[in-house]
């Protein structure tokens, strides 16, 4: 199945993965540390009457983080159709949507955005550092060697913005603070709070188990890519799943 960018971008919600595939040096070399045919992955985050928004971890600065109102590298929140574009025409990549199901709720989306404000601006990890890490972090997962392609698998705009919607959910960054975490995720709060740099898959990772989707007690470096993909086995919390790869038509610019 594949879908128009404006398709993908009106049905992205909450939680939904988007995961590239590109060609470079860098991604193959990403692919093959992780036995897995994507290299990037990022997670939606859609709100009220905010722009769709795209939550992951890159080294490159081209687009403004809609939580600082600045350009940086590292853990960053982009407009979502702006990203999108940017890693199809910029970096060369293709790109998939994979639908979190059933939809994020409340306390999801809460635990989303006490997330955001803990990682936002988190360096990127160095090369090496992100290869000692996938070193150390990876498991042997035999059934993820395939790299076949992933076509047709069964499987405001500022901070102030932002902000106004932790202020409407009830002031979720207080209530982290004073112990009041409604069940969910413990650990991936902890996992926040000590990452000094992040790569992307740790981004989601974190971001998911803070949301109650992913077990507590696994270190964010046991997460790769590759582990988001539907050649994996990665099983969520609470009857939760995610559907198969949908490709997205990217228009050149």
């Amino acid at each position: 199945m594949s879908i128009s960018l404006d398709e993908a971008v009106e049905l992205t919600r909450t939680g939904d993965l988007w995961v590239f595939r590109g060609r470079s040096v860098p991604d193959r070399a990403i692919q093959l540390t992780t036995n897995s045919p994507v290299n990037h992955v990022g997670m939606a985050v859609v709100l009220d009457d905010m722009p769709p928004l795209m939550w992951h971890a890159e080294l490159g600065r081209s687009l403004p983080d809609m939580w600082t109102g600045t350009h940086q590298r590292g853990v960053q929140l982009h407009d979502l159709r702006d990203a999108v574009c940017v890693w199809a025409n910029r970096y060369g990549q293709r790109g998939w949507l994979r639908q979190l199901e059933p939809p994020a709720d409340t306390a999801m989306e809460e635990a989303v955005l006490r997330t955001v404000a803990r990682l936002d601006g988190t360096p990127f990890p160095s090369t090496a550092q992100l290869a000692w890490r996938w070193a150390r972090g990876r498991l042997p997962h035999p059934r993820r060697l395939s790299l076949g392609g992933l076509r047709g698998r069964a499987g405001d705009r500022n901070q102030t913005g932002i902000l106004s919607k932790i202020i409407e959910r009830g002031d979720t960054g207080d209530r982290a603070e004073t112990g009041d975490t409604s069940g969910i995720g413990d650990t991936g709060r902890e996992n926040a709070a000590a990452l000094e740099t992040a790569y992307c898959a740790e981004v989601v990772a974190v971001t998911y188990e803070a949301m109650g989707l992913l077990p507590a007690g696994r270190r964010p470096n046991w997460y790769d890519p590759g582990r988001f993909w539907s050649g994996d086995d990665l099983a969520l919390r609470g009857g939760a799943y995610l559907g198969a790869e949908i490709e997205v038509r990217i228009p050149p610019r």
